[in-house]
């Protein structure tokens, strides 16, 4: 494996950290205490080419492969504290963008993907329910047939973006006789008749990405908008969960990269007894454990995709990758808050905010006891 970057792909990280740095994250604080979704951030992303960093160019995308992709989202991380529009940007293109990409009709693909690229649509996944969570395919959301259209109804939970979506890809039973084998993805616009944001859902961390429950009663969906064969929606859905798996927490590692540095340039300056504290081994062990956790992050991260550019099987990979970076990243957070002191727990130094954040990473794209469950199975127990 040789990750050394292009001049191409160096132009491409510099660039994005370039502007992450100058246009990204502005009232970041007062953001996060209201639950603001950044908007002018996202549509500058979208200009920027962020949002179709994977996308074929033929379909407005910049056509970048797994490993560039997460170099590049890597970058972004380290230049934008903003975690919320990150996360936003990430649920946009592995739950929306990866699936029309690879399944969807060419009328979809240049209906929908161009302006999910530039960023003037959002995009949404509606897949968990109330009471399915870690078991998605229990879902209750039904879409029946009904001459050249289909008839959605049920809720969904949890919805990232839901709020400011435009259109969304549901999930539904179409055939409650064959379990997971007979689950549909639809396109939904927010537009469609029968489709309501319930009430925004209010979270711990991860505040300035919108969340909602969203509710399908009757909505009329044409047959041209369904994603793929009828009953392919395991399918549809597993191919997302193998790119977010593998690529959400890309920004995770240059988040981590930026805490190290933090804590370095603290332990460096402040100063306990006349000695900087960077001097006694309590902190400076913790800070070279920071650098460990960071470096293993990284390459669990890039092998991962390597594998997926190699177009050999990643599951095990992302689901190892994913189970490390989000453990990785709490854990550097809690580091970095102790090397601060009383002040790493204050607003003003933004470590709070940042574990708040991170602590999110063990709950979606799957638990951490689900990534354990997965990497067991692979390995034959």
């Amino acid at each position: 494996m040789d990750f050394s970057w292009s001049d191409e792909q160096r132009e491409l990280f510099d660039a994005i950290e370039k502007f992450a740095a100058a246009e990204l994250g502005r009232n970041l604080f007062a953001n996060d205490r209201e639950g603001v979704f950044d908007r002018d951030g996202w549509n500058k992303c979208g200009n920027m080419g962020i949002h179709g960093l994977a996308v074929p160019e033929i379909y407005g995308g910049l056509g970048r492969n797994a490993v560039t992709t997460v170099g590049a989202l890597e970058r972004l991380g380290y230049a934008c504290r903003d975690n919320g529009l990150i996360f936003s940007i990430n649920a946009h293109m592995w739950t929306v963008c990866a699936p029309l990409v690879g399944f969807g009709t060419e009328e979809q693909k240049r209906r929908y993907l161009p302006d999910l690229c530039n960023g003037k649509l959002i995009g949404a996944n509606a897949v968990s329910e109330p009471g399915s969570g870690s078991d998605a395919y229990s879902m209750r959301t039904q879409a029946a047939k009904k001459g050249g259209r289909y008839i959605l109804n049920g809720n969904k939970t949890f919805v990232s973006n839901g709020p400011v979506a435009d259109v969304m890809i549901a999930f539904a039973v179409t055939d409650k006789q064959k379990a997971g084998g007979g689950i549909s993805a639809f396109l939904v616009e927010k537009s469609f008749k029968g489709v309501s944001v319930a009430r925004t859902l209010e979270k711990m961390g991860l505040r300035t990405s919108p969340m909602a429950e969203i509710f399908f009663e009757d909505c009329e969906i044409p047959e041209e908008n369904r994603i793929g064969e009828e009953g392919a929606g395991a399918g549809i859905f597993m191919h997302s969960m193998i790119w977010e798996r593998g690529c959400i927490l890309a920004s995770a590692v240059g988040a981590m990269q930026r805490l190290l540095e933090q804590s370095i340039q603290y332990a460096r300056e402040r100063k306990q007894f006349n000695t900087p504290i960077g001097k006694f081994q309590q902190v400076s062990c913790k800070i070279v454990d920071m650098k460990m956790r960071l470096e293993s992050a990284r390459h669990m991260l890039y092998y991962a995709a390597y594998r997926k550019d190699q177009s050999k099987s990643p599951y095990m990979e992302t689901a190892m990758a994913k189970l490390h970076i989000s453990e990785s990243w709490i854990r550097s957070c809690e580091d970095a808050i102790q090397i601060h002191g009383g002040y790493g727990y204050m607003a003003e130094y933004e470590l709070e905010r940042e574990m708040r954040d991170a602590l999110g990473s063990r709950l979606y794209s799957g638990t951490s006891e689900i990534q354990r469950n997965l990497i067991a199975s692979f390995l034959g127990l």
